[in-house]
C-alpha cells in the first residue's frame, strides 16, 4: 500500500512538473543588426553605419556564412549569398538621397536552420509624405453611404454573458444592423457595474478572422468599451468557426469587391464602425462627451476612418496603421499592408487603383480634428514605416508620435503600457496601479 501511494506521488509531481519542463524560450543562436545611431534615425545624405553579429549563447561564431540584402525598405537593391564571416561579425553602410527607410536583412543559416535578423534606418522620415491623392467626391461618397445605412435602424440587442462579467464590470455580447436590415455588426461590450455615466471607447479589430472575449483591463471601474468583430458573425463562437472562415470563404477578404467602391469588402467594415458609435451615443451609460477609438493594423486604418467620418470621436489611439497610401509602390516606394499594387505594379488594375483611394488611411488620416496618438516600429515588415510615418505627416491636429524603432508587427510591453496610460489620460481615468 505505501508503495503503491508512493508511485502516486511521483506521477503527481512529474505530471505537475512537466509544464515547466517543457517551456521553450528564445533561441542559442542570435542574430544582431545595429545602426550606429541610438534613434536609428538619420538626415538625407547622411550614412548609416549597421554592425552584425551572429552568436550562440552570446557568444561569436566563427566562419560563419551569411546571405544579406540591403536597401529602401520593399526594394533592396543589393543581395548577396554565401559571405562568410570568420569572426561572426560584419558592418554595412547605407545611405537614402531623399526621405525614407533603408533596411539590412541578414540571414545565417546554421545546422540546417535558418535565423534571421534586420534593422532599419529612417532617413528624414518628418518630410516624407504620401503618393496618393483625395478623389473630388471622397466625403460625398461616404456623407451618402452613412446616410443609406443610418435608414435602417440599429436594432440593437444585448445579451449578459455572466461567465465573463465579475463584481466590476458586466460583460455582453452586442449586434445591431450593419447597413440593411439583417446584416449585423456583433462584438463585447463591457460596462462599469458601479451605477453612473463613463467615457467609452470603440476597440476596433486586426486584420483576421476571431472571437472577441471582452475587454475588463483597459479602465475596469471607469470606462465603457466595446471591442467590435466586422465579419457580421457572432463573436462567442469556438476558435474552429473563425479559423474554417478564415481559410475558406473570407480568405483574403481585404481584396473583395475592390474594383467598385461600393463593393469593396470595407465599405460595410467602416460602417460598422460608426454604426457602433451611434450605438455608444446612444447608451444611458455614456457620459455624453467622450468616445475614443482604437485599433492597431488594420485596426490602425480603422481608426483613422472611424475618427474622420465621425466628430464625436474625441481621441484616436492607432498602432502600426496599416492600409496607407496604397499607391506608394506605382512609385517603386514601400506601400501599406496589404500591398495591393505592389507585385505587378497596378498593370491592368486602372479601376482598382482608382477605389483604392476611398479606402486609403492617408485620406481619412487628413480629416481627423481630435488629439491622436501614433506608435509603430521601424522594423515592421507587414505595415512599412514609410506608409506609417507618411500618414502621421498629414495628420492636422494635436499629435503624438511614439517610436519603438526595433519593433516589427507587434507591440513591445512598454509600448502597451503607454498606449494604456494615454487612453486613460483622455478619458479622465486616475491611473491603476
Amino acid at each position: 500500500m505505501i508503495r503503491r501511494h508512493s508511485i502516486a506521488c511521483l506521477l503527481v509531481l512529474l505530471l505537475g512538473a512537466m509544464p515547466l519542463m517543457a517551456q521553450i524560450r528564445g533561441k542559442s543562436v542570435n542574430i544582431s543588426v545595429v545602426p550606429d545611431h541610438r534613434d536609428w534615425t538619420y538626415k538625407v545624405g547622411e550614412t548609416a553605419v549597421f554592425k552584425v553579429s551572429v552568436t550562440r549563447s552570446s557568444t561569436l561564431i566563427d566562419n560563419v556564412t551569411v546571405d544579406y540584402e540591403a536597401g529602401p525598405e520593399m526594394y533592396p537593391d543589393v543581395k548577396k549569398q554565401g559571405v562568410l564571416l570568420k569572426d561572426g561579425t560584419m558592418t554595412w553602410k547605407g545611405k537614402m538621397q531623399k526621405p525614407g527607410f533603408y533596411r539590412l536583412k541578414v540571414t545565417a543559416r546554421i545546422e540546417g536552420k535558418d535565423y534571421e535578423a534586420w534593422s532599419t534606418a529612417a532617413f528624414s522620415p518628418e518630410k516624407l509624405q504620401p503618393t496618393t491623392t483625395c478623389p473630388a467626391d471622397f466625403d460625398d461618397f461616404w456623407s451618402k453611404t452613412l446616410a443609406e445605412a443610418r435608414y435602417t435602424s440599429l436594432d440593437a440587442q444585448r445579451t449578459l454573458l455572466p461567465e465573463r462579467s465579475n463584481e466590476n464590470v458586466n460583460v455582453y455580447q452586442v449586434s445591431f444592423n450593419n447597413m440593411r436590415w439583417g446584416s449585423r455588426t456583433y462584438g463585447i461590450l463591457s460596462v462599469p457595474t458601479r451605477p453612473g455615466r463613463y467615457p467609452a471607447l470603440l476597440r476596433v479589430p486586426g486584420a483576421g478572422v476571431r472571437p472577441y472575449s471582452g475587454d475588463t483591463y483597459t479602465s475596469p471601474t471607469g470606462a465603457i468599451v466595446f471591442e467590435i468583430g466586422i465579419h457580421g458573425i457572432d463573436v462567442t463562437q469556438p476558435q474552429q468557426l473563425y479559423d474554417n472562415l478564415m481559410n475558406g470563404a473570407l480568405n483574403g477578404y481585404w481584396n473583395f469587391g475592390m474594383s467598385s467602391r461600393d463593393d469593396s469588402y470595407y465599405r460595410r467594415v467602416i460602417v460598422g464602425c460608426v454604426r457602433a458609435v451611434d450605438y455608444i451615443a446612444g447608451m444611458p451609460e455614456w457620459n455624453g462627451k467622450s468616445i475614443g477609438v482604437t485599433g492597431s493594423s488594420q485596426g490602425g486604418f480603422l481608426s483613422y476612418a472611424t475618427a474622420a467620418l465621425d466628430n464625436r470621436i474625441t481621441f484616436v489611439a492607432a498602432v502600426h496603421p496599416a492600409l496607407c497610401d496604397h499607391t506608394a509602390s506605382l512609385q517603386g516606394v514601400a506601400c501599406g499592408w496589404p500591398h495591393y499594387f505592389y507585385w505587378n505594379k497596378g498593370k491592368g488594375m486602372e479601376r482598382e487603383i482608382a477605389v483604392s483611394r476611398y479606402y486609403d488611411g492617408v485620406n481619412f488620416a487628413r480629416r481627423i480634428k481630435c488629439p491622436v496618438w501614433v506608435s509603430f516600429g521601424y522594423n515592421d515588415d507587414v505595415v512599412p514605416p514609410t506608409s506609417a510615418y507618411g500618414t502621421y505627416n498629414v495628420l492636422d491636429c494635436e499629435k503624438t508620435l511614439s517610436i519603438y524603432q526595433q519593433t516589427a508587427h507587434f507591440w513591445y510591453e512598454e509600448q502597451w503600457d503607454e498606449w494604456l496610460a494615454w487612453m486613460r489620460k483622455q478619458m479622465g481615468i486616475e491611473p491603476t496601479n
